[in-house]
């Protein structure tokens, strides 16, 4: 059986407990190195061979999977964060289907919920935002063209932009292009929920000025929109006085509902 497994976002309490099991249960570990907590490993009991894919490619990983099968084993495929997002969980699983191979998945904390944690952060904001775009830029890998930054800019959205810290200039190029303004509010997270965590405030005309100032040349997330300043934004509905739900009634007359800015 092998199990995918998603590491959470950085720091070793924020793994499922279904995740903290499997990694106890585990005959074999295959793990992301390059961006997995190695304090994960902590969990893994005595006699469990470890393997990390960093250094391994997708052939290789598969030949450890298929050892482990022989041999009875159990083996987790430990991916950063949720694996659902930039995990290349689906090339494995498809190979795992030809040679009939058990699988599950079990979910993880994405980062991209570690960087709003950073920053006390909601991503959908009634009035200024109800859609969260993750995304990434172009760069030795393409994305498909209709999805280019520009155009995803243009909904003015909240958007979350995973491995692009190394082409911030050109990002905030083509943010602009699509339709923001350069004075936009941004966040640049590095490392969201990791020990050495940085977050910073910014624009989207800034971002490359304030990656450059604090250092950061990888491991980040950038966040745009407006719900980073979170400075007006309407009350939920869910909890108005003067809405009625399905649990309880109005208590008041929606006349008395007024605007709320954040303090």
């Amino acid at each position: 059986m092998v199990h995918f497994v998603g590491a959470g976002s950085g720091a070793p309490d924020l793994i499922t407990v279904r995740g903290m099991n499997l990694l106890k249960e585990a005959d074999v570990i295959i793990y992301a190195g390059s961006l997995v907590n190695p304090q994960l490993l902590d969990y893994k009991k005595e006699g469990c061979q470890v393997y990390n894919s960093a250094k391994m490619t997708l052939e290789e990983v598969l030949e450890e999977i298929f050892r482990a099968e022989e041999e009875n084993k159990m083996t987790v495929r430990l991916h950063t964060g949720d694996p659902c997002l930039y995990g290349a969980i689906r090339e494995q699983m498809d190979v795992l289907d030809e040679r009939g191979i058990e699988y599950d998945y079990c979910p993880g904390v994405s980062s991209f919920c570690g960087a709003a944690s950073a920053l006390n952060l909601e991503y959908t904001l009634p009035d200024v935002s109800q859609s969260v775009i993750i995304t990434r830029m172009a760069g030795r890998t393409p994305v498909p063209e209709k999805e280019e930054i520009a155009s995803f800019a243009a909904h003015h959205a909240t958007m979350v932009i995973f491995l692009s810290t190394g082409m911030l200039e050109k990002l905030s190029e083509r943010l602009i292009e699509g339709g923001y303004t350069a004075d936009t509010p941004a966040a640049v997270v590095y490392k969201a929920t990791w020990e050495d965590e940085k977050a910073f405030v910014c624009t989207v005309g800034t971002l490359a000025e304030t990656a450059r100032k604090n250092n950061i040349t990888k491991t980040a997330l950038m966040i745009v929109g407006d719900v980073v300043s979170h400075s007006h934004y309407n009350r939920s509905e869910l909890y108005n006085p003067a809405f009625t739900t399905e649990f309880r009634e109005a208590s008041v007359n929606s006349a008395g509902f007024e605007r709320t800015e954040a303090r």
